[in-house]
């Protein structure tokens, strides 16, 4: 499966097995990020957290416990 990432565009190729694969051709909502973007952006993050003034609003979720 084809898919493009939302912030550079990279075109990436995804095995049609795998859970993610599944979750973009069944909900549209979900969107596909590379690696790279997804590292950059969480490297970012870290560092505005590390400042001190920039203020980060968790949810309830177990998915932002990975984070």
């Amino acid at each position: 499966m084809r898919v493009q990432c939302v912030i550079c565009d990279k075109i990436e190729e995804l095995v049609d097995d795998t859970l993610q694969a599944k979750r973009l051709r069944n909900r549209p909502i979900h969107t596909h990020m590379c690696e790279e973007c997804h590292d950059r952006i969480t490297q970012r993050t870290k560092e505005r957290l590390a400042t001190g003034s920039f203020r980060f609003y968790r949810s309830s979720r177990s998915i932002e416990d990975d984070f």
